[in-house]
């Protein structure tokens, strides 16, 4: 047996998106022959010990016959979890028992979840993971190699098993060639296009409105109008992500192992559409100790299409209401808390009753049915939605024309220049803008103002409904080219892509 019997080894572990550094502590020391992990290990965590072992032995390496102890000292005493640590592990034991050189533990870092034929394998969060280990070089597993190479501060070495890693840990063999990484040109998503879209000139403004401006959007209308083909359309119009949102956006994607595209990062706006029986945990994320990433956060720097949205948990809409002004989620527990990103665009499609026709003489649903159904939204989440579009079937002549809608493409550029447009102006799209400057970057002509004036007296506006259609006014003049003043057309066009929604 070594004469070393103790070894630190680092790595790291998943909290939320974020990666907080480990240190392994191995030692092996006599008594009866036993294996034991302390430092609040999670249950994967407490597996490693077979998977360690038949590592080892798959891999022709000994295994201690002794009494090893290991520690997850972590400077954040929270619980452990994944099993990014059996990599580190099993190289402590190599070093104690002098397989390897005691230098490897202070030069290198390691993450990879071991085999039992020895091979290395990819974990969740491989983005977040590199960049919080503060050795010189980290290991990893070859399938994430590309994903650590984005945020890593150090050098990053790949192995495809436990057997080649040790090889060139002693410096037996070079290690592989870097993988190379793929152009960001060559993601590929064969996205829907609105060409496929027939008619619909109120629901296709809202779309570049909403894309132009970072407007949140409410689809109404019956089975059949066309209100998820619409939405699932949308980040189709959106710009590609900049550099630091194609980071986050990343990042978010990785510590909840979702896959990425071949070059690693997350170059085009994600889509998500979770199903209505998502869980609350679901949505915002947390369900674990690990506090995975929830769909709001999975949406960042894209859209959250919420299909049929009167059939979701009144819990789970209203747990929306945060991040939708922060642009953040704060997840708090007994033992811990993180804070996790949630700037999305939210498009979500109801109808308006629950037989779904809504129009009188087509409804079938009593007064008392209307309104249990309406009253599953509450007044602030409906009251965020800046566009509320009413959504009819398309006429006959619609579908049935050979002539193809406006393509994507083309509503994009629009888009595009509107949002620049915004971004040089205030530094923030139009749907971000305080309400203390709008006066400043969106002001009323008279007319203008005698329309809102009208719409307040009446009872027809809230004072965060006030501020909403002024900023939708805003984008819409931004559209039209007009980037000064915003008019009465601006402002009766915003009203008008604001249908009220009746709760009873």
């Amino acid at each position: 047996m070594a004469a070393v019997a103790f070894v630190s080894v680092r790595s790291a572990t998943l909290l939320g998106i974020h990666g907080e550094p480990v240190d392994v502590e191995v030692h092996v020391g006599s008594g009866l022959p036993g294996f034991s992990i302390v430092g609040q290990p999670d249950e994967a965590c407490r597996e490693s010990r077979d998977r360690v072992r038949a590592a080892l032995l798959s891999s022709g390496l000994p295994w201690p016959n002794r009494r090893v102890t290991i520690n997850l000292a972590a400077p954040v005493p929270h619980r452990k979890g994944g099993s990014g640590l059996d990599a580190a592990i099993a190289v402590g034991l190599l070093v104690v028992q002098e397989v390897l050189p005691p230098g490897v533990a202070a030069s290198h870092a390691f993450i990879a979840e071991l085999g039992l034929d020895g091979a290395l394998r990819g974990v969740a969060g491989a983005v977040p993971l590199a960049a919080a280990v503060g050795a010189p070089r980290v290991v990893v597993s070859r399938t994430d190699e590309r994903q650590a190479r984005i945020a890593a501060r150090c050098e990053v070495l790949a192995a495809a098993d436990l057997g080649e890693m040790v090889r060139c840990l002693r410096g037996d063999e070079p290690w592989p060639a870097a993988a190379r990484a793929a152009e960001d040109g060559c993601e590929v998503r064969d996205e829907p296009d609105l060409s496929d879209v027939r008619g619909q000139p109120a629901a296709r403004t809202a779309l570049e409105v909403a894309a132009a401006g970072g407007h949140h959007l409410l689809l109404v209308g019956p089975p059949g109008a066309g209100k998820s083909m619409l939405a699932r359309r949308l980040a189709s119009v959106l710009p590609r992500l900049s550099g630091d949102e194609a980071v986050v956006t990343t990042v978010v994607h990785s510590a909840a192992r979702e896959p990425l595209p071949p070059g690693g990062l997350v170059v085009r706006p994600p889509l998500r559409s979770p199903h209505h029986s998502a869980s609350l945990a679901a949505m915002v994320g947390g369900g674990t100790a690990a506090m995975r990433p929830g769909e709001v956060s999975l949406a960042t720097n894209g859209v959250l299409f919420l299909d049929e949205l009167g059939e979701f948990a009144p819990s789970v809409l209203d747990a929306l209401r945060q991040p939708l002004e922060d642009g953040v989620v704060r997840l708090a527990r007994a033992r811990t808390s993180v804070v996790m990103p949630a700037r999305f665009l939210l498009v979500a499609a109801t109808n308006p009753c629950p037989c779904g026709e809504g129009s009188p003489g087509a409804c079938r649903c009593d007064d008392r049915a209307r309104q249990r159904y309406l009253r599953r939204f509450s007044g602030p989440l409906l009251d965020r939605f800046d566009l509320r579009v009413a959504v009819s079937r398309p006429g006959a002549a619609d579908l049935l024309s050979r002539q193809d809608g406006e393509p994507s493409s083309v509503v994009a550029a629009r888009v595009a220049a509107a949002r620049a447009t915004a971004v040089d102006r205030a530094g923030v799209l139009n749907g971000a803008l305080a309400p203390a400057v709008l006066d400043h970057v969106a002001p009323l002509d008279a007319a203008a103002t005698g329309v809102l004036r009208r719409e307040l007296e009446a009872g027809g506006l809230s004072a965060r409904g006030y501020h909403r259609v002024r900023r939708v006014a805003r984008t819409i003049a931004d559209l039209d080219g007009e980037p000064d003043t915003v008019g009465e057309r601006h402002v009766v066009a915003a009203l008008a892509l604001r249908a009220p929604v009746h709760r009873g």
